[in-house]
């Protein structure tokens, strides 16, 4: 530890009724794959590669921190059909820490044994699960995305056997950072059980450590609204689909987090689904708002036993027109253009939806072509940059002001997933995972 290093147990605060202690597995490896040097300074932690083993792959507890992991207690709603039977099934909260600006950060697990709320799960995660959440991670905070960071990843030498993965498969285990892990579900769970106490306790968690400025549990949901309305409208600048946006899913503070199996837009198409269990296309790329609205209802059932109900529908109400105009926010960026106002704005991100429909340019290509509103003469998608959309779009295009940022030379950085498979593929043969570092490296110029 660094004198920078602020322990926390805020969480204790809430009692025994939001989590249950958990037993770490006790993993026959622990080889350090993966770790983010640069985020555990931050922290005031100052680790050596065994370190990091004895503290993220054996649970040794953090000096003056959590003395147990603690899995935390919610419900949910999976593709709308409300489960009260989930909660941390295979992970837990390690430890909380606070950072230079004093903001309340949680170190969780994914993959880190079984739990009370495993029900039939073994608690395990693949090690191809692990890396494919490293690159999401790194890639979208990257691409301007409010995510967890993947802080460390340990390979634990068991065989698991997966239906959707070549068996037997590798195994790990993740631990993610993040501005907080609770959960929609967290909200659900204690209105399920009316416990109106408990949702009051809650709801002051939150707001004191999470949403300091708000008064009242209305004006903590408004913040809610805005800030989730804000991360959906970034995957969608991003071309990134979530996969399953289930209410246990979704983070209080709006920071995404959980990557199951997510995808990114080979080239725009609103039908695009990331999990093969979404049959229905539920949370395809072009429903990810209607979604996260429906989550956000979801919660503001929940609260409705402790607020004014007026206030959460006004809050409710405010997600459109917060969305669009995060939207506006994120699509320019990208462009690096500056805004030439709302309804302008507005005409612009549709007009490139139309035209990217109507082209099927790959998604990352055309977003690094067209920086700073200006085409590139040596794009290999040059044949794209025709017709009547594509003229529709570049005549509003050249009306937005280039906010001045160096474009990249570099090739776009991609995360599809055949490249997924292409950097699994070395590991999986010959443990060799200079594809997979090479592929982080390009993210640092995305």
């Amino acid at each position: 530890m660094t004198g920078t290093y602020r322990p926390a147990t805020a969480i204790l605060a809430l009692g025994d009724e939001f989590y249950d202690p958990a037993t770490p597995a006790d993993f026959p490896q622990t080889i350090l794959r993966y770790h983010d040097e640069d985020a555990a300074g931050a922290l005031g932690l100052k680790l050596d590669d065994d370190d990091w083993v004895r503290h993220f792959g054996r649970f040794e507890a953090l000096p003056d921190n959590l003395s147990e992991p603690l899995a935390l207690r919610y419900h949910g709603h999976q593709f709308r059909q409300y489960n009260p039977e989930i909660g941390d099934g295979r992970g837990f909260l390690f430890a909380q820490l606070r950072d230079g600006g004093g903001r309340l950060l949680d170190l969780g697990t994914k993959g880190s044994g079984t739990t009370p709320y495993s029900r039939r799960g073994d608690g395990r995660l693949t090690l191809l699960g692990g890396v494919r959440e490293v690159l999401a991670t790194r890639y979208l905070e990257h691409l301007g995305v409010n995510t967890s960071k993947s802080f460390c990843l340990i390979e634990t030498g068991e065989e698991l056997t997966r239906g959707d993965e070549p068996s037997p498969t590798r195994s790990a285990v993740l631990t993610r950072l993040s501005h907080s892990h609770i959960r929609f579900g967290a909200f659900q769970r204690q209105a399920y059980f009316q416990n109106r106490d408990n949702l009051a306790a809650l709801s002051d968690y939150c707001r004191t450590h999470f949403y300091p400025d708000t008064e009242s549990v209305e004006g903590m949901f408004a913040q809610v609204v805005a800030r989730s309305a804000d991360s959906v409208a970034s995957w969608m600048a991003a071309g990134f689909v979530h996969g399953v946006m289930n209410t246990d899913n979704m983070n209080i503070t709006g920071e995404t987090f959980d990557y199951g199996p997510y995808r990114f837009l080979p080239h725009f198409d609103p039908n695009f689904t990331a999990a093969y269990f979404d049959h229905q296309g539920l949370y395809a790329f072009g429903r990810q708002p209607e979604a996260m609205a429906w989550n956000l209802a979801q919660l503001a059932q929940s609260l409705s036993l402790i607020a004014e109900d007026q206030a959460l529908i006004d809050a409710m109400d405010s997600f459109a027109p917060l969305y669009q105009a995060a939207l506006n926010t994120h699509f320019l960026r990208r462009l690096q253009v500056e805004s030439r106002g709302f309804d302008e704005d507005v005409t612009l991100v549709r007009a490139i939806f139309k035209f990217l429909l109507e082209s099927q340019t790959p998604w990352p290509d055309a977003w690094h072509d067209w920086q700073g509103g200006a085409g590139r003469a040596d794009t290999p998608q040059l044949h794209d940059y025709r017709g009547a959309a594509y003229d529709d779009w570049l005549e509003l295009l050249k009306h937005h002001t280039p906010t001045g940022e160096k474009p990249d030379t570099e090739r776009p950085a991609s995360l599809l997933y055949d490249e997924i498979g292409a950097l699994w593929e070395p590991i999986a043969a010959d443990d060799d995972w200079s594809a997979f570092e090479n592929k982080l490296k390009s993210f640092d110029r995305a």
